[in-house]
């Protein structure tokens, strides 16, 4: 891979039919000076969702570079010969049953939210066998290939990969620091995150920034937190109409408040779920979640306009963007092949990196990433407070790979009884119960 020239790398994208595929494509075209490529391929399960998008992929890939071969496919040994990175981004389920993650919780007057409280756990369960599957599919057809998985919830499969495919080529990355860093750099004046130096240390969505430092290495970590205290991560006299929807706004205020429980550090604005999740129900409404917020908004508006480019049979003037997440997946992958030895955020074995922390948890820690994979920096002691926060979240997580493992009931309602966003016992064993029958056929049987 350190001798790769020109058009050597082949990268497989798995859940190719998710509506984050375009922008990942989007980005990749975007930087084929660092990252050269002779070959991308979608691959899904479901080939009907994915070529809603398939032919608009290959009219971006042959108007930007018609030399890069373009596959779409159901079939894993075709998707998995022969590739040099596996960019995963699955959705076991898709959005009914993230729907149904969001909303069973909420009927009970807990958190309904993708990846935290008893549907993120949900989601976890149902997600590990699927994650597995495309490792083995990977190490079967290439074996040398790296993943790159950002498959939510990204905690628990992380954790899953440790336990059970503890030597095999899996990278777990998440693209929410990329968010916050964004804000970061807007709030202290700079034009890209990529100015700023940081250092973090959490679990995955759980987690806390210990510095931000400029250019010239001056620490604006106070300066950063005093804005947090007064606007959260939002700028002076911003309303919700200056977000795509109000809940980013919501979810950027409300970083007032987590910071205020420690003003020295600025936290990640998950926290809200675990810190203020009477708030969070109270702000929610049962009966329309963040599901069907993107089933009506961004779900429509990718398909519509991936039906617009294949019908015109040119990506002119196309409303498609790059998102955030998908530049930091082509940091990685360059890193990963041209040995940049780039610092970057990911989700791994603790191993004493945090040394007041349990050193098999896997932890959301900077690294440095060359071609030999990575390399995580030591974070040192960490406070009581964030300690035991992040204590009693790694045990849940455990617990459900324990219940996957077990197919067991009872490590499954010792996670929801564990979680901090569940009351009781009591509450845990109806949302559990009913969560089962949601998940018929996609949970083991638990017993």
């Amino acid at each position: 891979m350190e001798n790769a020239g020109k058009n050597s790398i082949s990268v497989v994208i798995a859940g190719g039919g998710s509506t984050y595929t375009p922008e990942i494509i989007l980005m990749l075209l975007a930087n084929l000076d660092r990252l050269p490529l002779r070959c991308i391929k979608l691959y899904d399960n479901d080939g009907e969702r994915q070529g809603k998008l398939a032919s608009a992929v290959k009219i971006l890939i042959e108007e930007r570079d018609p030399s890069i071969e373009f596959v779409a496919t159901t079939d894993p040994k075709i998707a998995y010969t022969d590739v040099d990175f596996c960019l995963a981004h699955i959705r076991v389920g898709q959005l009914p049953m993230r729907e149904l993650d969001e909303k069973i919780p909420l009927k009970y007057g807990v958190v309904g939210q993708e990846t935290c409280g008893p549907g993120g756990l949900a989601y976890g369960l149902r997600s590990i066998p699927g994650v597995i599957e495309n490792i083995d599919y990977m190490e079967k057809y290439s074996p040398n290939c790296w993943m790159l998985n950002y498959s939510n919830p990204a905690a628990i499969v992380a954790e899953a990969c440790r336990r059970l495919r503890p030597h095999s080529r899996v990278i777990n990355i998440c693209d929410m620091p990329i968010g916050l860093e964004d804000s970061f750099a807007r709030i202290l004046g700079f034009k890209s995150r990529k100015q700023l130096d940081y250092r973090y240390f959490g679990l995955n969505h759980f987690g806390w920034y210990t510095s931000v430092k400029d250019p010239d290495g001056n620490e604006l970590l106070p300066k950063l937190v005093e804005h947090e205290l007064k606007y959260g991560n939002t700028m002076p006299g911003e309303s919700m109409d200056d977000y795509t929807d109000h809940t980013w706004y919501d979810t950027a205020l409300k970083v007032k408040d987590i910071v205020s429980l420690d003003p020295s550090m600025a936290p990640n604005s998950y926290l809200q779920y675990y810190l203020f999740p009477d708030d969070m129900v109270a702000h929610s409404d049962p009966q329309y979640t963040r599901a069907n917020m993107v089933m009506d908004g961004r779900e429509k508006r990718v398909f519509g306009e991936c039906a617009r480019i294949a019908e015109a049979g040119t990506a002119e003037g196309t409303s498609l963007r790059i998102g955030i997440h998908a530049e930091f997946i082509v940091d990685l992958a360059t890193a990963l092949a041209f040995n940049t030895h780039e610092r970057m955020l990911l989700i791994v074995p603790n191993n004493g990196a945090i040394e007041n922390f349990d050193p098999k948890a896997m932890v959301e820690i900077p690294c440095i990433v060359g071609k030999d994979g990575y390399e995580p920096l030591s974070i040192g002691t960490i406070p009581t407070f964030q300690k035991g926060l992040m204590y009693e979240q790694v045990c849940v997580e455990k617990l459900v790979v324990d219940a996957y493992e077990q197919h067991s009931y009872l490590k499954m309602l010792q996670a929801m009884s564990l979680s901090k966003t569940v009351p009781s016992a009591n509450v845990a064993k109806k949302i559990l119960d009913e969560l089962i029958v949601a998940n018929e056929g996609y949970w083991p049987e638990l017993h």
